[in-house]
């Protein structure tokens, strides 16, 4: 079948692609990559993995069940890996425009200065994998940790790569605002980033051998020395953790096995639409990816070359904004899809307290609470006194509290306590007072045209409403 008429015959598009990213001066590997998933999507490759080409994966090595002694091991390793934070989001689907590293979380401190004060606590170096447009504010914070340069430059640069059009499969342009025209390339952009801006060979020169990577902002993936031991001893290229999927990560992507293959990541944007009950099944997918990786510098620099992670194809509006704006295709890899395709590489499952990440303002809510706690070495823990062992199920109406704006102004004071809270659901503008309690099961419903102030210090349980 020939292609429809206004797509633009490959060659010209690919030698746009490459003026547009050579004027931005971008590196020739990235450069490649992109051509390699822009390729892939000229043949009509979608990146789909059907239910049909997985299976479960019912039993894996668990963190929780690892000998102490395996620390004694990650202790002597530490002086030989780094520690690296993805802090490349502007944290848009709270209404941020800038880096979301630099919100406000816990106890007055901004998740970098969390990440900066739980890497002092150890020698490993912190490097953040910074975007153009966080990279200057994030390093004003670290600015204020000297203690912080170890020898090794405090970030390096993810890459960014044109949107490409739908309709005729040529880099996009937004003149309205050109920076849209671009996106990050996904996080699977860490590897080639590590390689063209230096900083892999730099840190094989120095004689680091490790790397254990996290979300910046995930404020339960700390350095864990048996997790490292266990990594070492058993001379592993490359550990995913995952963990217990639970409702509220029904949506995420899930570990699997390829079916007469070795162990696979799918992505949300990977599933059929006809596969997304499966997908979602807790049951039969039982754990899911927290993006806290482990790698051997050594063998990602044997394999980097030719590391070629799958395509996620996402279709979106050009502007975000506008959903009336042209659609665009925004060619991503996952950093985790490297399990697929690092020779040896395993999955461990690791208890829910390595996975509190801040998402949407739901994800704020809790981690601002007394649900979870900052412990004096800087973890975000679970509260022990919780008396369930996963966080609280949130769900705020997005119309009022789905902005980072809008959800301050409705929680003025500090948030209500969660401890003893299993699940809260909101509909409507309610305004939270003072030192509010929730407990068990809450839903609060309001219809009314104006807003409903809860008063202070009130105790809620069960379902609240404040009309008929």
């Amino acid at each position: 079948m020939s292609a429809p008429a206004s797509v633009a015959p490959r060659r010209v598009a690919e030698a746009a692609i490459i003026a547009r990213m050579q004027a931005e001066g971008l590196p020739e590997p990235a450069i490649t990559a992109f051509l390699r998933a822009y390729g892939r999507l000229r043949e009509g490759e979608s990146g789909l993995i059907p239910e049909s080409a997985i299976e479960p994966v019912t039993e894996l090595p668990d963190a929780e069940r690892l000998p102490p002694a395996l620390a004694a091991i990650g202790r002597e390793a530490l002086t030989r890996t780094v520690i690296i934070k993805l802090n490349g989001g502007l944290g848009t689907s709270m209404g941020l425009d800038r880096a979301k590293a630099l919100l406000t979380v816990k106890n007055g401190l901004s998740f970098l200065d969390i990440i900066a004060r739980q890497a002092l606590t150890g020698p490993a170096p912190l490097v953040l994998m910074n975007s153009f447009r966080t990279r200057e504010d994030s390093l004003a914070v670290l600015a204020r940790y000297p203690q912080l340069n170890r020898g090794l430059p405090l970030d390096f640069l993810q890459h960014k790569v044109p949107k490409i059009g739908v309709e005729d499969l040529m880099p996009a342009s937004w003149p309205a605002d050109p920076d849209l025209a671009w996106c990050p390339p996904g996080h699977g952009d860490l590897y080639t980033a590590l390689v063209t801006s230096g900083l892999l060979a730099q840190m094989l020169e120095r004689g680091f051998a490790y790397a254990f990577v996290a979300n910046a902002d995930n404020l339960g993936a700390v350095l864990d020395l048996t997790l490292l031991g266990y990594f070492v001893q058993r001379r592993l290229p490359f550990l995913m953790e995952v963990a217990d999927r639970t409702p509220a990560d029904r949506k995420g992507g899930h570990l699997a096995r390829r079916r007469g293959n070795g162990l696979i990541l799918r992505e949300a944007a990977q599933c059929p639409p006809e596969d997304q009950a499966a997908f979602q099944d807790i049951t039969r997918h039982r754990y899911f990816n927290t993006n806290n990786l482990w790698f051997d510098l050594r063998a990602l620099a044997a394999v980097v070359n030719t590391l070629d992670l799958p395509l996620i194809r996402n279709r979106k509006p050009i502007d975000p904004r506008d959903p009336s704006s042209p659609a665009v295709y925004q060619l991503e890899t996952a950093m985790g899809a490297a399990i697929g395709v690092f020779p040896g590489a395993e999955a461990i499952r690791v208890p829910r307290h390595r996975f509190a990440p801040v998402k949407t303002t739901n994800d704020l809510l809790a981690v601002r609470s007394d649900a979870y706690v900052l412990t004096d070495d800087y973890r975000i823990l679970l509260n022990p006194q919780r008396p369930w062992p996963i966080p609280p199920v949130i769900e705020l109406d997005p119309r009022y509290y789905g902005t980072l704006d809008a959800f301050e102004r409705r929680f003025p004071h500090e948030v209500p306590s969660l401890v003893a809270c299993r699940r809260l659901r909101v509909s409507g503008d309610i305004h939270f007072g003072r030192g509010m309690v929730l407990r068990d099961e809450v839903e609060l419903e309001h219809k009314g045209p104006e807003p409903w102030y809860l008063p202070d210090g009130a105790i809620l349980a069960g379902r609240v409403s404040s009309g008929p």
